[in-house]
């Protein structure tokens, strides 16, 4: 494939992406945030075996750099599914004070 399909598809797709996650109703996107975070940990492992077979600088750099994303975007994803969470938790009730 040249470049220009290449980036045909790519901005295809997040058009594409876009328009699914916002037709997305608010109570399932925790769940969705959980896939989307299962996805990117398998990302996360490809990447460390590509840095781990990695035979010149460039792949070894750009592999490292590849590891460092995906596992901010691991980390980054659990912060915000936390938070959601919490947001549909329960409130804990005050104890009534008896006089």
């Amino acid at each position: 494939m040249d470049g220009f399909a290449l980036f045909t598809i790519t901005i295809l797709a997040v058009f594409l992406g876009f328009e699914v996650v916002s037709k997305v109703s608010s109570t399932l996107h925790t769940p969705l945030m959980s896939e989307a975070n299962a996805i990117h940990g398998i990302i996360l492992l490809g990447a460390i075996m590509v840095a781990g077979q990695a035979e010149d600088a460039l792949s070894l750099s750009l592999s490292i750099v590849a590891v460092l994303l995906a596992t901010i975007n691991v980390v980054g994803g659990f912060v915000v599914t936390d938070r959601m969470l919490v947001m549909f938790s329960a409130k804990p009730r005050r104890a009534e004070v008896a006089s």
